[in-house]
């Protein structure tokens, strides 16, 4: 990544957060707001799911560390009392705890051999929640949640926003930091050539376990921020579609950067939202898959390179007429 690029990720990065402070003071409907929670806590679970291909490793049930982290959290605040600002953390690594056993048995796997394996893992999750975990979960019927900020308090819903995205820009300044240090460079130079890391004494195993445990634990963040923003759980929290839900906004944002995940997630919730709005229902699924075959085709780094693209365009015109002057 050049100078100009990662100028352009971190004032675009800032301005973007700026917008989002800024929204709640331009509009008081409570449906933009709810929206807006979503939308931050989806930007975590993309991040983290971006995270963990960062290292060159893929998954298909990111939903369980999802879940798990949302499981774990709501049944420690509901028993001990504990607030959920707490829990939230607590949640997220009992979520580190289940991804670090995971990757203990499946890290050597290759790529989409992995993810295979994380997807069977989250179908198994639900299995167990809704079954043999059902007297403590509640099985399908589920559990209440206890809200991150209390409906009693006046203006609850303003000062959940703000608590969830202050979560969300000190996930994304920690991703920053992890991709920016040693280690990020240790998961690039995994991704990129193994061998060569290997002989650069780089241990692939231990850092695809790190990765993979940073992952989860960031996933059950945002599992048990939806969940205590909700308010009620249930096993549907580990279905399929929230694990293709961020893989679909990184790709579409840019894969292996960290506005990617950012950029992804506004645009397609943004577009979603809009489709909705016109009564579409199983016709929004076939337009979104069209412009993530569109986006794959023509912007396969996605919508993060756009300006890059949009400049090599107009510099190639720039050029060939000048060119064309001198003919």
């Amino acid at each position: 990544m050049n100078f100009r690029e990662d100028d352009l990720t971190k004032y675009g990065l800032v301005a973007t957060l700026a917008i989002a402070a800024a929204l709640p003071f331009l509009s008081d409907s409570m449906f933009l707001l709810n929206l807006l929670v979503l939308m931050l806590i989806f930007i975590i679970f993309a991040s983290a799911w971006n995270l963990l291909a960062f290292s060159g490793q893929g998954s298909l049930g990111h939903a369980a560390f999802f879940g798990i982290g949302a499981y774990a959290s709501t049944l420690i605040a509901v028993h001990s009392g504990i607030s959920p600002f707490i829990t939230i953390f607590l949640g997220a690594a009992v979520a580190a705890f289940i991804g670090i056993l995971i990757g203990l048995t499946c890290v050597r796997l290759k790529e989409w051999f992995l993810a295979m394996v994380t997807f069977g893992f989250a179908i198994i999750v639900q299995t167990l929640t809704v079954s043999v975990l059902a007297p403590v979960t509640g099985g399908w019927d589920g559990i209440a949640s206890p809200r991150l900020i209390s409906p009693a308090i006046p203006g609850y819903q303003l000062i959940e926003y703000y608590a969830v995205l202050a979560i969300t820009i000190a996930s994304l300044i920690a991703i920053w930091y992890i991709m920016k240090s040693r280690i990020g460079l240790a998961f690039l130079a995994i991704r990129e050539n193994e061998l060569e890391a290997r002989t650069a004494g780089v241990d692939p195993v231990r850092y695809r376990l790190l990765a993979f445990a940073l992952s989860a634990f960031l996933a059950g963040i945002a599992g048990a921020l939806q969940i205590h923003h909700i308010g009620y759980l249930t096993p549907e929290l580990y279905g399929v579609d929230n694990s293709f839900w961020p893989i679909t906004y990184v790709i579409l944002g840019g894969l292996g950067t960290l506005a990617g995940p950012v950029i992804g997630t506004i645009v397609l919730t943004v577009i979603w939202e809009g489709l909705k709005t016109t009564g579409l229902t199983f016709g929004r699924y076939v337009i979104v898959g069209l412009i993530l075959i569109l986006t794959i085709i023509f912007l396969p780094k996605g919508l993060v390179n756009l300006p890059e693209r949009i400049r090599t365009w107009r510099e190639g015109r720039r050029k060939k007429g000048v060119g064309g002057d001198r003919v």
